[in-house]
Order: structure tokens, then C-alpha cells, then sequence
């Protein structure tokens, strides 16, 4: 297997050539259930400002995207980054390459100062794989923009996690969460 090179590029900052390695790697995916890759609205979803990729000889084969925002829970606010878009390609699966983006994402969190938590919405199958990335699993309703761009509200027991960047996990507050926006 080559070498993987993670690397951390603000959306800003992605070239042309970015772009179309991700979108192979999206559309590989979801092309048939979702349509093409959009960049500035994926799937519906909020977009990333921060993109987590791993690269094997020149192809992208792994994401994590995430973008800050300050949301409410219960009667507080609290300032998270909002994670998406986690994919690793065919290619690489069962090679802790998922493992090595997520530690990558928390680390990039924690160098962009300011942010309480991570925090990710999944299916429920892939929750095992967060908890050992140091995620946890939170009981909340949530409230967001739906991915056509209706209100919506979750009840409490949907997959919901947190990963502590700069507090404790005990810091996280009791209550509703609302995203104030879409979700990721």
C-alpha cells in the first residue's frame, strides 16, 4: 500500500484540481442515490470551511470537512465545529485511514483556538467507529435546516457526538441543541 499524506486546507484554499479529486471521491459514493458533488452545498448539507484529506498518489481517498459555528443548547450557546462529509474511498477502507483524518480534524480544532467541541450527526452503524476516535455520544433533541431547507427537529436518541477540544466532555450543557442552520 503507498504512503497516505494527510493534509488540513482551508476551503479557501483548495485549487481546481482539489475540487475535482473530491468530487470523484463524492460521486464514486453518492452519485446515484444523491447527484453530483457540490462543493458549496453537499447534498443539501451545510458547506465545510476546513477539509481534512488524505492522498495516495495524487488521488484523494479520504475527507473529513468541518466548519465552526456557535449554536445553542438548552439556554447557553456553545461554540463547536460542525463535522461532515467523512468518507474514505473503497480503496483504503479497514486501513485506520478514517482513524488518522478524525485524529487530524481534532487536532486542527484545537489549533484553530476558540472551539468547545466537535460535534457530528451519523447513522447509527458508524457510531462504534466515533467512540473510538475519542467521540461521544450525547442524548439531545436537535433543531436545524433540513437538507431542503425546511425547519426540522429531531427527538433525543438519534446519533449525536461530541468530542472536547478546548473543555472537559462533562462542560457540554443539558438541552435541546439548535444548530442554526444546516447540519454538516
Amino acid at each position: 500500500m503507498p504512503d497516505i499524506a494527510i493534509d488540513v486546507i482551508a476551503h479557501a484554499e483548495l485549487t481546481a484540481s482539489d475540487f475535482a479529486r473530491l468530487r470523484r471521491l463524492f460521486d464514486a459514493e453518492y452519485l446515484d442515490d444523491f447527484g453530483e458533488w457540490d462543493p458549496d452545498m453537499p447534498y443539501g448539507y451545510a458547506p465545510h470551511a476546513v477539509h481534512v484529506i488524505a492522498q495516495s498518489n495524487s488521488e484523494i481517498v479520504g475527507h473529513v470537512g468541518w466548519s465552526r459555528r456557535r449554536v445553542g443548547v438548552g439556554d447557553g450557546e456553545v461554540e463547536i465545529a460542525g463535522v461532515g462529509g467523512v468518507l474514505i474511498s473503497d480503496a483504503v477502507r479497514r486501513k485506520r485511514v478514517g482513524s488518522r483524518l478524525m485524529a487530524s480534524a481534532a487536532q486542527s480544532m484545537k489549533t484553530a483556538r476558540g472551539i468547545a467541541f466537535g460535534y457530528l450527526g451519523c447513522r447509527e452503524e458508524v457510531v462504534s467507529f466515533y467512540t473510538s476516535c475519542g467521540w461521544t455520544r450525547i442524548s439531545a433533541a436537535e433543531r436545524s435546516i433540513d437538507r431542503s431547507g425546511r425547519p426540522s427537529e429531531d427527538p433525543p436518541g438519534q446519533p449525536l457526538l461530541i468530542r472536547p477540544v478546548e473543555v472537559e466532555v462533562a462542560a457540554w450543557p443539558v438541552g435541546a441543541v439548535d444548530l442554526r442552520g444546516r447540519a454538516w
